[in-house]
This record gives structure tokens, sequence and C-alpha cells, in this order.
């Protein structure tokens, strides 16, 4: 039989002074307190004697240094699989700090906001889904039994959250619901994938994390 769960775990904190929407750029690597994190997350599923049998994670650093800690734990190695990756989006390597307002100041990137809902500034969201749940899928049947570690990044974890659940994909990403090193749970049942679960293990290291730099 496949695998019973399928656990999407979020990278953990970005060394990232200059506060930039980091993206896909390369040289953001997770910060000393990024690797606590992680290690804080895989140490609780080993402990909790979770069976976890392939772990695969995004191909960017944050996450590659995120999913060490999984493989080593575990005593496997780390699959990357690009459809885990981040978004593209337009605005990648400028300051956190952005906003719609001064981007209205710019004309010749009117055509980045014209259309939220897609969002008309990055890869759209239908897209993300649909290459996410295809990178599911795929490890769901991976192995013979036990779980599955995906790491990947925020958006995308929101983006299966929110398509697993019935809501629609455009949302406030103020209220995304996926903390660094968190881990959401999915089962298979009749077909599709449900959420069954969502922890927290590096909440006590996330109060002084600083988490900006998402797309």
């Amino acid at each position: 039989m496949p695998a019973q769960h399928i656990h999407l775990v979020r990278h953990g904190e970005v060394h990232n002074p200059e506060h930039v929407l980091y993206g896909r750029l390369d040289g953001f690597g997770l910060s000393d307190l990024g690797h606590r994190m992680a290690a804080a997350s895989a140490d609780a599923f080993h402990e909790q004697g979770v069976p976890v049998r392939a772990v695969f994670a995004s191909p960017l650093q944050r996450t590659r240094e995120s999913a060490a800690p999984w493989s080593s734990a575990f005593g496997l190695e780390t699959q990357i699989d690009e459809r885990l990756i981040e978004p593209t989006n337009k605005y990648q390597g400028r300051r956190s700090d952005f906003s719609i307002a001064k981007q209205l100041k710019v004309p010749a990137e009117w055509p980045w906001i014209v259309n939220p809902l897609k969002p008309s500034w990055g890869e759209a969201y239908v897209s993300i889904a649909a290459r996410m749940l295809s990178a599911i899928d795929e490890a769901w049947s991976s192995v013979d039994d036990g779980d599955v570690v995906l790491v990947s990044h925020q958006l995308p974890i929101w983006m299966v959250h929110r398509s697993v659940t019935g809501a629609r994909l455009f949302h406030d990403p103020r209220r995304r619901r996926c903390t660094l090193s968190s881990i959401t749970t999915l089962e298979r049942r009749e077909g599709g994938f449900v959420e069954v679960g969502y922890q927290e293990p590096a909440a006590h290291l996330n109060e002084s994390a600083v988490d900006l730099g998402a797309v």
C-alpha cells in the first residue's frame, strides 16, 4: 500500500538582514535560528516515532537545508522535486516593505497589479496548486508504507491547504496559517487528499524569528 500521510513542512527562518523578497534568488539560506527550527520539527517527529519513509524538498537552498535534519534523523536521502519550489514573482529582489500604493507611481508596472485574483504579478495560484498536488500524489505512491515529508514554501503549502479544503485560492497573504517550520499533514481518502493535521513544533523559536521575504 502507498503512504499513510504526507507532511508538508515549511522551511525555517532565512538569513535576510535586508528584508528582501527573496523568491527564487540564490544565496538565501537558513539563519542559525532557522537551522534550529528545522531540527526542532524533525526531532519532534523522530521522538514521536512517526514512520517517515521518504523526504523530498524544493531545490532552493533554504528548503534543502531545512530538509537536512529530516534526512539525518530518519536515515534518508533528500530527493529534490522542482514542483515544490517557491512561485515566480515580479517583485523578487525588492525590500519586503513595498506597497501597491508605491507601485501605482510606476506606470510601467501597472500590468503587474491589474489582476490580483490570478495574481498578475507572479505564477497563477491555480498553477501553484496543480504542481504541488501533482508532487503530493507522486510522493504518496513513492513508498510502500509509512509517511512522506515534503519541504516547501509558505505560498505553495497554503495553496494546497486551500485546495483540499475547498476554499478559493485568492486570499489575504497576511492571514496564511503556515509559520516557519510548521507541518501541514494530509491523508488520502476516496481518491483525494484531505488535511488531517497542523503542527508548529518550532513555535517556541518562532517567537524571536523574523518571517519576512516570502512571496
